[in-house]
């Protein structure tokens, strides 16, 4: 009896036998596979076969995804001062332990009667980033710090019918870029110029700049670059004189030790719950917060979840859900103030962990720590000879050391602190021009003595190599 070939499905890609493909096709009511495509402006499609390469066995497929995944080097193999905008910090296990039990990681959306404790861990994590923030209204997650600043901006905006924001000079230009696409076109902006012998920000500028039409000042504090921001309460002054709002950045592992925004008059805080619990993450491990007071105006502007408590039809008894349900993007849709999407729940849960287990004292212990070695750091390197740490305000974990009397680049000196197996900072050169040949290095409790000491005799190596040269 003759055997008749059948077409088999790829071992990958599903429904790829022609019968299935035309039974779907016939199901939407469109001809070919093509039609679907037809949105897409015919310049952008590719007119030929794809040259690709023969498919691979599953063996063949998990030695070279493994192959791939072996030349990756992460701040276990080396010593990294890598920071600006994910930091490491020091991941207690019962974080992990927790955020992975099956009735949180799976837990996408939910409802009362459905979810087994994710509201009540959310509404137990609002309760401590408010009391941290000293604010009143917590919400659950928005993606990263970039959205939080972004929404924060467009709260104030509905609030006050206004059209124009002004942004802090010292902010992160990857973070710029986010806001300025979620803000435009409804608001322009403008950069408020800093002082780069402080890194503070210029209060001569602000006021120039700022006019009746101004929704809300952003600035971030401890900045980009670190440093600490002293003249805060007189930064939210110049904003309030004009009836602006006052939104503040913050790291919040910050906060045990530096005062928060809305003591020297923020009204709206925002800011990324990284640091609180999560593992550095290529593309992932982000998490954005906003916090106000518990005023209508604010509330209802929320375009987020926010979870509350109330008592149940049984005395002494309460359940947790929903407050305002009404006024989220989840309800009106494509009528929503915001289009928030998925939310990073998990993170949230997370940071309520992480914050649960160091309380209190624990967060001002963790702060003073970061304190003392980045100083400590700070100290050792400002004494080498070339080298010289920039912007002299008070600094929390990150700092600017300039390299430019060695005469070397940044991107010179990240190749060859690698070579000695050290992770340096970020450089600055590109993007703040002012600050010269510039790094943005970070030190956290992670980092021991003997890591800062490997990193400064590294530097001191490298600089008197490049100060050579400059004398010849």
């Amino acid at each position: 009896m003759a055997q008749h070939k059948r077409a088999s499905s790829h071992p990958y890609i599903p429904n790829m036998i022609p019968e299935v493909q035309r039974q779907m096709l016939d199901e939407i009511g469109v001809e070919r596979i093509e039609d679907l495509y037809q949105i897409i402006p015919d310049e952008l499609k590719l007119k030929k076969e794809m040259d690709m390469p023969p498919a691979l066995s599953e063996q063949e497929l998990r030695r070279h995804v493994s192959r791939l995944l072996n030349r990756n080097e992460s701040t276990q193999d080396v010593v990294s001062f890598l920071g600006a905008g994910c930091w490491p910090h020091f991941i207690p296990a019962v974080c992990d332990e927790i955020n992975q039990r099956s009735e949180f990681v799976t837990a996408y959306a939910g409802e009362p009667y459905e979810d087994h404790g994710r509201f009540q861990a959310l509404f137990e994590y609002q309760s401590l980033m408010a009391e941290l923030l000293d604010m009143d209204v917590v919400n659950v997650p928005t993606f990263d710090w970039a959205q939080a600043a972004s929404t924060s901006l467009r709260m104030a905006a509905r609030m006050n019918g206004r059209t124009e924001v002004l942004l802090a000079g010292t902010i992160d230009k990857d973070k710029l870029k986010i806001i300025v696409n979620y803000i435009t076109p409804d608001l322009s902006y403008q950069l408020v110029d800093f002082r780069t012998e402080s890194g503070e920000l210029d209060l001569q500028d602000l006021r120039n700049k700022i006019t009746s039409n101004t929704a809300a000042v952003y600035f971030e504090n401890p900045s980009f670059f670190g440093t600490i921001e002293s003249q805060g309460r007189q930064i939210a002054d110049i904003v309030h004189e004009v009836d602006a709002v006052c939104v503040v950045g913050v790291d919040p592992i910050s906060l045990g030790v530096l005062k928060p925004p809305s003591q020297y008059g923020a009204d709206i805080v925002c800011g990324d719950l990284q640091p609180l619990g999560m593992h550095m993450n290529y593309g992932g491990g982000q998490a954005g917060f906003i916090a106000t007071r518990n005023e209508e105006k604010y509330v209802m502007e929320y375009p987020s979840r926010l979870f509350g408590i109330a008592p149940t039809i049984v005395e002494g008894e309460y359940g947790f859900g929903d407050v305002a349900y009404e006024r989220t993007s989840f309800h009106d849709r494509e009528k929503g103030k915001e289009s928030v999407g998925t939310q990073t729940a998990l993170w949230g849960i997370t940071a309520g962990v992480y914050l649960a287990l160091l309380g209190p004292h624990g967060m001002q212990e963790l702060g003073q720590t970061i304190m003392q070695k980045s100083q400590y750091a700070a100290k050792l390197l400002g004494e080498i000879e070339g080298m010289s740490v920039r912007l002299q305000s008070p600094f929390f974990k990150e700092f600017v050391a300039d390299f430019t009397k060695t005469g070397l680049t940044v991107e010179e000196v990240q190749k060859q602190l690698r070579i000695e197996g050290i992770q340096g900072g970020h450089d600055l050169s590109a993007d703040f021009p002012e600050l010269g040949q510039s790094m943005l290095l970070c030190v956290t409790e992670v980092h021991t003595q003997e890591d800062i000491e490997l990193l400064a005799a590294a530097l001191k190596r490298i600089c008197s190599r490049g100060m050579k040269g400059v004398e010849c």
